[in-house]
Formats: C-alpha cells, sequence, structure tokens
C-alpha cells in the first residue's frame, strides 16, 4: 500500500500531489503512534513490577515480627486438612503458591469462611489477593511474589459441617 501511495504521489500533480503526500505523512505518523503504543504495553507486561501476583508486599514484609508464633499441633481432628504443596522448601519469586484443602467424611469445603492472614504486628488479611485463584480444592497461584526472607502464613477455613482449622506454615524465600 505504501509503495502505491508514492507512486500515486509522484504522478500527482498539484493540489493532488499535496493531498497524497499529506495521506502518506498521516499513515506514517499513525504507524509511529501504534509502533510506541505496541512498545509502551510490551514494556508494561514485561516490567518486573507487573510480573506475577503479589501476595507479601516490601512494606508489609518490613512490619515487626509477630510473636510466639505457633504451628498447627492439634490431634486428631474432622476438621479440613490444610496442606501446603508448593513450595515445599526455599522457593525464588515468582513462585508457584500452592495450597490444599482436604475435607473429611462426606463434608465440603466452606470457601465463604477462608481466611488468609501474614503473621506480622499488625496481622495482615490477604484474603482478597488469593481469591480469584481459590477453588474448592485449594489455593493455586502460579505466580506468586514475595519479598526475600521467612514470612508466616495463617490458613483459616471451615468445612459444611461447621468444622474449622486454622494451620500456619512457613513461606521461605530466597533473595
Amino acid at each position: 500500500m505504501d509503495s502505491e501511495l508514492v507512486s500515486r504521489a509522484a504522478n500527482a500533480s498539484g493540489d493532488h500531489r499535496i493531498r497524497c503526500v499529506m495521506l502518506a505523512t498521516s499513515i506514517w505518523n499513525n504507524r509511529m503512534r501504534a509502533t510506541q503504543f505496541a512498545f509502551v504495553l510490551c514494556s508494561m507486561w514485561l516490567s518486573p513490577a507487573n510480573a506475577g501476583t503479589v501476595l507479601i508486599t516490601e512494606q508489609e514484609a518490613s512490619l515487626p515480627a509477630k510473636r510466639g508464633v505457633a504451628f498447627d499441633s492439634r490431634g486428631i481432628t474432622r476438621a479440613p486438612r490444610v496442606e501446603l504443596v508448593q513450595p515445599v522448601e526455599v522457593a525464588y519469586s515468582p513462585m508457584r503458591f500452592q495450597i490444599r484443602f482436604q475435607p473429611s467424611g462426606g463434608a465440603t469445603v466452606d470457601l465463604t469462611t477462608l481466611r488468609v492472614t501474614y503473621l506480622k504486628t499488625p496481622d495482615v488479611d490477604i484474603t482478597s489477593r488469593v481469591g480469584r485463584f481459590v477453588q474448592p480444592t485449594g489455593i493455586d497461584i502460579p505466580d506468586a511474589e514475595a519479598p526475600a526472607g521467612e514470612h508466616y502464613l495463617r490458613i483459616e477455613i471451615t468445612d459444611s459441617e461447621g468444622r474449622a482449622r486454622s494451620s500456619v506454615f512457613s513461606l521461605k524465600v530466597s533473595p
């Protein structure tokens, strides 16, 4: 199409030549704007700030540590089990963050009761951040981001029989 416009402009006379040059210039400018827009869009998409789903922010990580964090040490219960599937060991951000819910006795997990808390002083409720990744079987975030350090998360859930479970997990993120 560009070569056609150039040949028309070369063969045109007077006002027609000016109009063809103006049209060719307009098309060129629009292409440049489209190229610039695509460049900005791609740079935003590839930037580290938008690389994953923020699970814990730098600001939250800098809050004072919670004292006396107790891990789940209960005996036998019929409440749903909450299990950290991934990461098992030390992870690098972004990471896959996967929690599994296992109800018992034919009950189902009541997802409306889910609460995920980052244990700091004060506690930080991060339930809304994981909401779109919650399923009846658990939480699965393929690209969770957290600053380097050791982070403690408490996950609370209740089943359809009203049996509640509160589990604390340590999430270790390497720099």
